[in-house]
């Protein structure tokens, strides 16, 4: 038999290896749009009032040149209506453009935002659709941090930066042209003075993307350890190790500041070259447009016959050249931190979905399917066999923990799990539900391989109750809610009532109001796993996958617990996974897992006489430790 067509090679990686440092920022970008297309809806528009935003900003420079030269110093006398005109018009102007630049950051902003939110949902989507051993290489933290703040990097370059290299570069070359029109020897001067710190930032700014991409990872990796310590607060302070989780704590964060101070010395490079520049550039303009002006040197050239409103008006024109030089620096600054974060966010992307729904991943923007996977089938109606045919996995870095399991459990039946700590036992259960996909084999249910079932299909007719029941931070009904949307307080109480929980239910200070608080930790964790059995019995699976459900209460709990799964399990086929041989006893067949390999499959009758057997001796075991107590 053959495996399903999962890349487990990709599980021997870290999740979401970021895009490679050697792909140009340019391309991460238009990778990055591709996968938010309605980013760039309405571009045209946006792109005009950047033009009409950065048109008005000559007409200072215009204005004062015109102002002075015609109507103050050419007139004998200042002429006033002329001067209250220009200055009317270009009032104006600015008034428009100010409107301009107010309607296309509102537009930038939404649009941003829009897309961005698009990008989450993908990013998200995907990594659920990654096995539990894959999304396991990166802190839960980490991981977060790659739909939250390195997206928020993008966010802030999309809603000003992005454009306003746009608007910067028009300006620039709109500069240039009325620095040509009014002296073109002076307009080569100012361009000779910025030259030198255009060569030097192409270096500058590859050393910045890499700092910054140094940036992001450890940042990734600060909240990951902030995450740890919050969950794991409980164990930090029973151990007494506050002081050795705060010093992992504090060596993140420095090595945060540090990954920021990496990025400040060239940086800080980049902003003493313009400031350089700006300062050379405004002296050379008046010095030379004096020379130029009085004709000092003697040399009529084109271009050299400036007035002194047109000098003035230079050094505005200076200011205005310089500003997009300052402030494309800045925002170049800004761009790379977003490239480094959408590496980040695209290397979640690129990790191949290895247990994706073959039934095709949904788009969040337009709500569409992706093709299914050919042979995509949906569960048939009726009793559910289960076929393991060659089953075998291996972790990335150890031995093969499953060797060739093959085994029929027939429908509605109760089937136990039994063996030593190490055994495959969890492994088999992640794979019967599909959590991880196998090496090689395969696992049908109702004729049909796991692989190829819609998770709308699985899901609603497979359900796994792990070990420690996970709770919503919400209500207990909250939480019942998951099993069935929708479902009613009274269907939510017969459930409860059929299980033998009703009493339980009432006896709690709010009912199923009661809330659960953060990982449900507000209930014992016998109280935990009850609910999460009644969210299941709300489900109506076929098949429940019980991981060791009872492992962790006491006997008082485990009473109830059993009565709810003997409930649970009525009518369905139930497989066990369990340390305690009493829910053994209990089952039709018992499946014995030593070391990878089904080395006994029976009932109890059968596997507690067979002499020698791995079962009989677990079990005598237990008999003696019970008579014991």
């Amino acid at each position: 038999m053959t495996a399903a067509p999962a890349a487990r090679t990709t599980e021997s990686s870290a999740l979401g290896a970021e895009a490679t440092t050697e792909e140009s920022a340019l391309h991460t970008v238009r990778r990055g749009l591709a996968l938010t297309p309605n980013a760039l809806q309405g571009l045209w528009i946006t792109v005009l009032l950047a033009v009409i935003a950065t048109a008005g900003k000559v007409v200072v420079p215009i204005a004062v040149q015109a102002i002075l030269d015609r109507g103050i110093i050419q007139p004998e006398t200042p002429d006033i209506a002329f001067v209250a005109g220009a200055a009317g018009i270009a009032a104006a102007v600015l008034l428009s453009t100010a409107v301009a630049n107010i309607v296309m950051n509102r537009r930038l902003f939404r649009l941003a935002e829009t897309s961005l939110a698009t990008l989450r949902k993908r990013a998200f989507r995907h990594i659920h659709d990654l096995s539990l051993l894959t999304q396991g290489t990166e802190q839960r933290g980490a991981l977060v941090s790659r739909v939250t703040s390195d997206v928020d990097t993008v966010s802030q370059f999309m809603s000003f930066g992005g454009i306003m290299l746009v608007v910067m570069s028009m300006q620039l070359v709109l500069a240039t042209a009325v620095m040509l029109f009014y002296s073109w020897p002076l307009a080569i001067v100012v361009w000779l003075c910025y030259i030198p710190i255009l060569l030097v930032m192409g270096t500058l700014q590859r050393r910045i993307r890499a700092r910054f991409q140094l940036v992001r990872t450890e940042v990734g990796r600060m909240l990951g350890a902030v995450s740890e310590a919050l969950v794991g607060s409980a164990t930090v302070r029973a151990y007494g190790i506050e002081a050795r989780t705060r010093g992992t704590q504090t060596s993140r964060v420095r090595d945060v500041r540090d990954a920021q101070f990496s990025v400040l010395k060239p940086q800080s490079a980049s902003f003493f070259l313009s400031e350089t520049a700006d300062g050379l550039a405004t002296a050379v303009v008046v010095v030379v447009g004096i020379v130029l002006g009085t004709g000092a040197l003697g040399i009529d050239l084109p271009g050299s016959d400036l007035t002194a409103g047109g000098v003035i008006a230079f050094v505005f024109l200076v200011s205005l050249f310089s500003q997009p030089v300052r402030m494309g620096i800045e925002m170049l600054m800004q761009a790379q931190n977003a490239v480094a974060g959408w590496r980040r966010v695209l290397g979640v992307l690129d990790t191949p979905a290895d247990v994706a729904d073959p039934a095709g991943a949904m788009d969040p923007h337009t709500g569409r399917r992706d093709a299914p996977v050919p042979g995509a089938t949906a569960l048939p109606e009726g009793l559910l066999d289960i076929e393991i045919r060659e089953l075998r996995y291996s972790y990335p870095t150890g031995p093969e923990v499953l060797h060739g399991l093959s085994v029929d459990l027939p429908a509605r039946s109760r089937i136990a799990i039994v063996g030593e700590t190490g055994s495959g036992k969890t492994t088999f259960a992640k794979l019967l539900t599909r959590m991880m996909d196998p090496a090689s084999g395969q696992v049908l249910i109702g004729g049909i391989p796991l692989h190829l079932i819609p998770y709308d299909s699985l899901r609603s007719r497979v359900i796994m109750v792990p070990q420690e029941g996970f709770l919503f931070d919400t209500t207990v009904g909250g939480n019942l809610d998951y099993g069935r949307p929708g479902a009613s307080e009274a269907e939510m109480r017969q459930a409860l009532d059929e299980l033998g929980l009703g009493t339980w239910v009432q006896e709690l200070p709010e009912g199923l109001d009661t809330p659960v608080g953060q990982r449900g930790e507000s209930l014992s964790a016998g109280e935990r796993q009850l609910v999460a059995l009644a969210r299941a019995y709300l489900a109506d699976p076929d098949i429940i996958v019980l991981d060791e459900a009872t492992s962790a209460v006491d006997p008082a709990a485990d009473v109830r617990l059993q009565q709810a799964i003997d409930g649970l399990a009525r009518g369905r086929t139930t497989i066990t996974i369990a340390h305690r041989l009493s829910t053994a006893e209990r089952a039709d067949r018992i499946m014995v897992l030593d070391g990878g390999d089904l080395v006994e499959h029976g009932t109890h009758d059968e596997l507690v006489d067979l002499a020698g057997g791995i079962y009989a001796g677990l079990h005598r075991s237990w008999v003696a430790h019970r008579s014991q107590r």
